[in-house]
């Protein structure tokens, strides 16, 4: 989508989608694991544990970091990261809002 278009979506909606865009792939979600069961991580041992290429790794925790789940230090050649706690919980409050207001199936009667 053109970003021309974006002014006609709400913030929520906006954020809903960056979050959700940044969940959408089976390496970011390991990655998301492997990073939240450390206190920080060297993107060097990301790759070690999940047996993909570097630049690979580099491309997925840049996503996670724009969509604002982890943040990041840099340290001479090694970046540590780990989980961003206050947009982590953002994240899951966003996530619970738009799963517990959009759908209830006591309403519908349709297939």
């Amino acid at each position: 989508m053109g970003t021309s278009k974006l002014h006609t979506y709400t913030k929520k909606q906006l954020a809903l989608a960056t979050l959700t865009h940044a969940l959408a792939h089976p390496a970011r979600i390991a990655i998301l694991q492997f990073i939240s069961k450390q206190k920080s991580c060297i993107c060097g041992s990301i790759v070690d544990e999940l047996s993909l290429s570097q630049a690979t790794i580099s491309q997925h925790l840049k996503v996670l970091k724009n969509a604002g789940l982890l943040k990041g230090t840099i340290s001479g050649a090694s970046t540590c990261y780990c989980i961003n706690e206050k947009e982590w919980e953002k994240a899951q409050l966003l996530l619970n809002q738009f799963m517990n207001t959009t759908y209830n199936s006591s309403n519908k009667t349709c297939c």
